[in-house]
């Protein structure tokens, strides 16, 4: 996915009124994992850093959500 379909699936979740909050932080956290998991040790180090920006993108969603675990997400991949 591009930056630009993260960011777009990202605001799509942010805004479903029915969801609880929890549930909108599980399906960001699921995006994050399924996209990590494609990963491997033949992934080259543009698609390791682009994946790291696109991460980003869920991570600040999350902070929309639970500025808390948001913060924490963000500071964790700072590191």
């Amino acid at each position: 996915m591009s930056d630009m379909e993260i960011q777009e699936f990202t605001d799509k979740i942010l805004s479903y009124k029915t969801y609880s909050d929890k549930r909108k932080v599980d399906a960001l956290l699921e995006q994050l994992a399924a996209m990590w998991a494609h990963t491997g040790t033949d992934s080259t180090k543009s698609e390791i850093k682009d994946l790291r920006k696109q991460s980003r993108i869920l991570y600040r969603g999350i902070k929309q959500v639970d500025p808390d675990f948001g913060d924490q997400l963000l500071r964790t991949q700072d590191k």
